[in-house]
């Protein structure tokens, strides 16, 4: 079928929001946000062969070394497989004590109890409890109205709130909870706001101190407009939402479009807090916002990342070895080397050879051909003769 030469009798454009005062366009990034990987999720069940529990061990361990202390290491109420990988997890003592652990369900009851059992005796969890909003979902999934909808949210959050309760007191374990607003892009912005508040009331448990804080996530479950739309929709949010010292907003952008990288640098401008995505962009369909790329932008602008990919060849050989995927040979931190040909008309061949030899030494100012010194840095060699 050939493409339509008029698209607009099968797609319609994004609703731009009115906000007139938005503030986003003029801030800068000043600090690296909470880094979420959620290799172990949302990027693992992206294969085609996902990984066994011997390679999603290797990938939590390396995600340590990483300097990651949010990891999402499953959906445990979806198969055997995947709880019994959490428990593994947990019996085994593989959790450092300054790492949290993220487990994902639906606002479903018995999913819910079958979540808080593979967490059971764990120090440190992050329920990720979510449910659709936008209203294709309302009127053809469920067939609830939004008042239903925030009904189904609270009174599941409620049931989470008696686990956590019972789980606390018999094991000591701490718990946060982060509410996913599934579709949250192609949700009316006011609707989102108002659900949300109604969570965090049911919840109970929101307060000031940076731990305590009740988590939002507002992905980008299917990337359906420009960057610039998804700012306005996080700024929205973070304007409009009550006692916001109370609340971290987290960011879950796919790449539907190509733009989840801009997507999240543009959110982070609007107020977020919090990000969620995948080492080499891995994930459902076009992949979940790329980390290494994200943390090595933020490098790059003399903000420190948080997190160590000081040895980009350990990464690289880790990532492929457990999910079978390649990294493409143009990636921004995982480039393949190659020296300029003749006719690539960049500076002076001379003058850019000299240039990288003092980067080597630490002696390089500026950069007139790459953002990041990757040889110094990352350990990746980007230049060889050829």
């Amino acid at each position: 079928m050939p493409m339509l030469e008029d698209p607009s009798v099968k797609y319609t454009p994004y609703t731009p929001l009115d906000l007139p005062d938005r503030q986003w366009p003029a801030r800068r990034i000043e600090q690296h946000p909470i880094w979420l990987s959620t290799d172990l999720r949302d990027g693992n069940q992206a294969l085609a062969r996902p990984m066994t529990a011997t390679q999603k061990r290797t990938f939590f361990r390396h995600l340590v070394k990483c300097g990651f202390k949010e990891i999402e290491v499953g959906y445990p109420s979806a198969s055997e497989t995947e709880f019994d990988f959490v428990r593994s997890l947990i019996d085994d003592d593989e959790i450092p004590e300054d790492v949290w652990i993220q487990v994902m369900t639906p606002a479903r009851g018995e999913l819910i109890r079958r979540t808080f059992d593979a967490i059971a005796g764990a120090r440190k969890v992050i329920i990720s409890l979510f449910n659709a909003t936008a209203p294709c979902f309302r009127e053809v999934v469920f067939g609830k109205s939004k008042e239903e909808i925030i009904e189904l949210a609270t009174t599941h959050t409620k049931l989470v709130r008696a686990y956590v309760d019972k789980h606390s007191e018999e094991n000591g374990t701490r718990f946060r909870l982060v509410y996913g607003v599934e579709a949250f892009t192609q949700t009316e912005p006011e609707y989102v706001v108002e659900i949300c508040t109604a969570v965090k009331n049911a919840w109970g448990l929101a307060r000031s101190e940076w731990e305590e804080r009740i988590m939002y996530n507002l992905p980008a479950t299917v990337e359906i407009a420009p960057p610039n739309h998804y700012a306005d929709q996080i700024e929205y949010f973070c304007t409009h939402m009550a006692n916001r010292h109370e609340i971290i907003v987290s960011l879950h952008t796919h790449n539907d479009r190509g733009t989840a990288i801009a997507a999240t640098e543009l959110g982070l401008l609007a107020g977020a807090d919090r990000v969620e995505g995948c080492l080499f962009g891995n994930g459902e369909r076009s992949g979940n916002v790329d980390l290494i790329t994200l943390a090595l932008n933020m490098q790059t602008q003399g903000i420190p990342c948080g997190l160590d990919f000081n040895n980009m060849q350990e990464t690289i050989d880790i990532y492929t070895r457990c999910t079978g995927l390649p990294v493409h040979p143009r990636h921004p931190s995982a480039v393949s080397p190659v020296l300029p040909g003749p006719r690539q008309n960049v500076q002076d061949e001379d003058h850019v050879k000299e240039w990288i030899t003092g980067c080597a030494k630490g002696e390089g100012a500026g950069y007139p051909i790459a953002p990041l010194q990757l040889r110094s840095d990352i350990k990746r060699n980007m230049w060889q003769e050829v």
